[in-house]
């Protein structure tokens, strides 16, 4: 249907470009610096990863193309640009914490993502309930990971 092609493609691409953009960055660092850190007794085993984001990314391409339906609504336009900005912040949480090896610059990116990633999860719930239920697990997430920098942050 012209509908998938006009906009589920597009938001399956931003959201797997970001996720390929972050991994390139990730990967270069995990087997060198990131190795190097001190990590909480919690810390999830590395083979975790890679597959809890891959469904968080289809997940969220997914919330924003329903939320895309709904584009003539003045509620969406404003979700989806909240959207676009997590995504943002997402890339960049990889480019400070593992990017620049900061685990002080991630936390306040992971922040930043945190805030723009509530309001994103608040604005998809006023358009529909099912994007806004697909957020929930990403925002989940990233609270944990928010949890997890702080305590990299603490032990380095």
């Amino acid at each position: 249907s012209p509908l998938v092609t006009e906009s589920l493609a597009p938001c399956a691409l931003a959201s797997f470009s970001a996720a390929g953009l972050g991994a390139l960055v990730n990967n270069r660092a995990i087997d060198g610096w990131y190795r190097t850190l001190a990590k909480p007794s919690w810390n999830p085993p590395d083979e975790v990863f890679a597959p809890v984001w891959t469904a968080l990314y289809a997940a969220m391409a997914l919330a924003a193309w329903l939320v895309w339906q709904r584009k003539q609504h003045e509620p969406a336009r404003g979700a989806l640009t909240l959207w676009w900005i997590q995504l943002l912040l997402n890339l960049g949480w990889s480019i400070a914490f593992f990017g620049l090896e900061s685990p002080a610059g991630g936390l306040v990116t992971i922040t930043m993502l945190w805030l723009a990633l509530a309001a994103t999860t608040v604005g998809f719930f006023r358009v529909r309930r099912l994007p806004g239920w697909l957020m929930v697990p990403y925002l989940a997430w990233v609270s944990f990971a928010s949890a997890l920098n702080f305590a990299i942050w603490r032990l380095n």
